[in-house]
């Protein structure tokens, strides 16, 4: 028979306990169904007694509830439900959760609210690629997009770049009429949405319009270069085995390559001229301090040199100074 453990939490004098308590005790209720351990509120005083797990799980429970109402905060029936699923879990603390503050807009900040979506956030802080899935409505693309501006505050990434396929949802829409951009707006509304959540409309608006945040459709990523970049791939699972093909070659900074082709010869001949180029970019930079700013172009002059060398006659008209006098044989 295990022996029952009994522990007594006294509140400061500055919390009220009818907001521990919820109204008409309805939060206390919620709390004892869901523990066999006893649990008395009288003053300020919390006393717990029971299962010695089920007393440590309430003993951490009912101490973030007295820090929360401590910062201002006040709890309702859905915190106390996540936060004791989190202590079911035994994988994050309701307070490691609260504390893990994303994004801060309007005085409303955006934090994970469940174990999968810090395990989520987690994931994108550790990761150059992350994949997310779950069904609609867990905050994938949400989330994603916080942590996408919280890093372009910070100056982490120069830029953000969203992306998705262009699926309609079981309807046809025709043509569309207007630009590009009025062309795919109905389809990536959803990222615009979270955007605009985060952050000013017109200090959005005025990013895209300067290219620090682009939102385009995903056939039209084929040969980008996106370095420093934040990429959220939203709708993932749309995309296709032809899409992907479409991409010769897909290079992740410090990660690992894709490479596509028509034949085995062309694509590992495409991959092994990549890595090529990588090894002699590393070698150049080492030679150089580890720097890389090097001269990596040919002057004008040392072209003329070349052709002289190679008794070859150098356009003029394709050099950016043209020579006064064109002597080269």
């Amino acid at each position: 028979m295990t022996d029952n453990t009994h522990i007594a939490l006294t509140a400061p004098a500055s919390v009220d306990m009818a907001l521990i308590t919820g109204p008409g005790d309805n939060l206390l209720r919620i709390v004892q169904s869901a523990f066999t351990a006893r649990i008395g509120v009288r003053g300020d005083m919390i006393t717990l007694e029971g299962d010695p797990t089920d007393v440590q799980s309430l003993t951490v429970l009912f101490s973030d509830l007295i820090k929360l109402v401590e910062e201002g905060g006040k709890p309702d029936g859905d915190y106390v439900r996540h936060a004791i699923d989190l202590l079911r879990a035994d994988e994050y603390s309701p307070r490691a959760l609260r504390e893990d503050i994303l994004l801060t807009y309007r005085g409303r900040a955006v934090r994970p609210k469940t174990a999968g979506q810090k395990r989520y956030v987690d994931a994108i802080r550790a990761n150059t690629i992350t994949f997310g899935v779950g069904p609609a409505g867990t905050g994938k693309t949400y989330l994603a997009m916080a942590m996408a501006v919280a890093a372009l505050k910070r100056k982490e990434v120069g830029r953000i770049i969203l992306t998705r396929p262009v699926v309609e949802a079981g309807e046809n829409l025709g043509f569309l009429p207007g630009t590009l951009e009025e062309k795919i707006d109905p389809y990536i509304r959803p990222l615009y949405d979270a955007l605009f959540d985060m952050t000013d409309m017109e200090r959005a608006r005025s990013l895209i319009e300067d290219g620090v945040i682009e939102i385009a459709p995903l056939a039209f990523m084929r040969g980008r270069t996106l370095n420093d970049s934040f990429i959220i791939l939203d709708e993932a699972q749309n995309t296709t085995s032809e899409q992907m093909k479409t991409f010769d070659a897909v290079v992740w900074a410090s990660h690992g390559l894709f490479v596509s082709g028509a034949d085995f010869d062309s694509t590992f001949g495409l991959l092994h001229t990549i890595e090529k180029a990588a090894d002699i970019y590393g070698r150049a930079r080492a030679m150089n301090g580890g720097s890389g700013e090097f001269l990596n172009t040919i002057t004008d002059e040392g072209l003329r040199q070349i052709g002289r060398e190679f008794n070859v006659k150098i356009n003029e008209a394709m050099l950016d100074f043209p020579a006064a006098s064109a002597t080269d044989n």
